[in-house]
């Protein structure tokens, strides 16, 4: 099993598809990825030498924000918005949907499971 970024990748999969398991790393950027090594996109990760996952770490590494670092930028990106008191970062502080959505109806994801009203009667 190969193990990118601290991530144990599948090894069955087209490396294609498995570089997408890491955190940041999407199918355009593993497009990006498999070019710089030049890896064909149907070669497999089991079929993968030594070298040519070292040649990927090393890519992934220089080139990209992945992981724990990727995860820690977005919280204090987040955290930024809450400590400035601009109207996406009350959104955050409050859990309330941030990009415009309704919320009289909808938005449970964010809201949390509907709250019962006292004395409402069930129609």
């Amino acid at each position: 099993m190969a193990r990118i970024a601290g991530v144990n990748i599948p090894t069955q999969k087209r490396v294609l598809i498995a570089l997408q398991y890491i955190h940041g790393i999407g199918p355009k950027f593993a497009e990006q990825i498999c070019s710089k090594v030049g890896i064909p996109a149907d070669r497999r990760v089991n079929q993968l030498t030594d070298a040519e996952v070292l040649q990927i770490r090393e890519t992934i590494d220089r080139d990209y924000v992945v992981e724990g670092d990727l995860r820690r930028e977005v919280g204090m990106n987040i955290k930024r918005l809450m400590d400035l008191g601009c109207y996406r970062g009350l959104r955050h502080r409050k859990g309330l949907p941030v990009r415009g959505q309704r919320t009289h109806t909808n938005a449970r994801t964010r809201k949390g499971p509907a709250k019962p009203i006292a004395g409402k009667k069930k129609a």
